[in-house]
């Protein structure tokens, strides 16, 4: 029987739509503002952080009721 490897790597959508948005702001094809240009990984950011403050609610609360 042969072994099946499978290796992923590369970039992923958010990465990629920051790439393009950066490089149309900077060859001024979009006159947005920065904050816009990178809200894809502003957003995968505050996405983590929200998941991480559920979690250690869940974790406080849960030995609290202990």
């Amino acid at each position: 029987m042969s072994e099946t490897t499978y290796k992923s790597g590369g970039l992923s959508f958010t990465s990629i739509l920051t790439l393009i948005f950066v490089l149309c702001k900077l060859t001024h094809y979009i006159d947005w503002s920065w904050w816009w240009v990178l809200s894809p990984v502003l957003i995968g950011a505050a996405f983590g952080f929200l998941t991480l403050a559920i979690i250690a609610i869940i974790v406080v609360v849960a030995a609290v009721l202990k």
